[in-house]
């Protein structure tokens, strides 16, 4: 339900063609992470990221802009593209009907790009199953709207292209933030000023969106 701190619901769905190798980019970022002092597995979750919580808490503010830019360069660097989905909980007054929604905005887009989908010979959902109304919705939209895809269950750590769908959340409600002038000061610390903040993410984020 809607809460002052968080008042969207947030998903993005990252499309990898995997005929596309991003093996190098992954090595790259990995590499990048060594060389800080964090293993391969560290996860960049951008949220805490920004409030300095949990595995970010003690470092400097440019530290934690560091981290966010590394996982930004690999996502831009990678042959991806992304579609999210913004939905305001102040328009729904119980769960069901923000539910519902999103299970409907989500079936609108496989429906009306089904022929991109059937292009290929599978297509396979990787999802943590952190949100069991998530979840649900994603197998209930690819099993109505697909005849050939698999599911598989993972964990961040070993995934990269799954937390830069975390940072696309991130970098898409900054984006609505900034438009509304709500942007918070641990924001404003993180990404300095707006002109930044556009300039070097959310003009060149616009270029991996997906385009039917």
């Amino acid at each position: 339900m809607y809460q002052k701190h968080s008042p969207y619901y947030i998903v993005t769905l990252i499309l990898h063609d995997q005929d596309n190798d991003i093996s190098e980019n992954v090595s790259l970022l990995n590499q990048s992470l060594n060389e800080l002092g964090y293993k391969s597995d560290f996860v960049i979750h951008t949220e805490p990221l920004i409030r300095k919580k949990e595995d970010f808490s003690h470092l400097f503010p440019n530290q934690r802009r560091g981290l966010f830019t590394k996982l930004f360069v690999f996502l831009k660097k990678s042959d991806v593209v992304y579609k999210t989905f913004l939905f305001d909980k102040r328009d729904f007054d119980k769960p069901l009907k923000l539910q519902g929604r999103i299970a409907r905005e989500i079936s609108l887009f496989f429906r009306e790009n089904l022929g991109f989908f059937l292009s290929f010979d599978n297509v396979i959902l990787y999802y943590d199953n952190g949100q069991h109304e998530l979840t649900q919705i994603l197998n209930n939209v690819l099993a109505t709207e697909l005849l050939n895809f698999d599911i598989r269950k993972v964990l961040p750590k070993d995934y990269k292209l799954f937390q830069a769908a975390d940072l696309i959340c991130t970098l898409s409600l900054l984006e609505k933030k900034l438009k509304e002038g709500t942007l918070s000061k641990s924001e404003m610390l993180i990404f300095h000023n707006e002109r930044d903040l556009k300039r070097q993410f959310l003009i060149p984020l616009e270029k991996k969106r997906f385009v039917k």
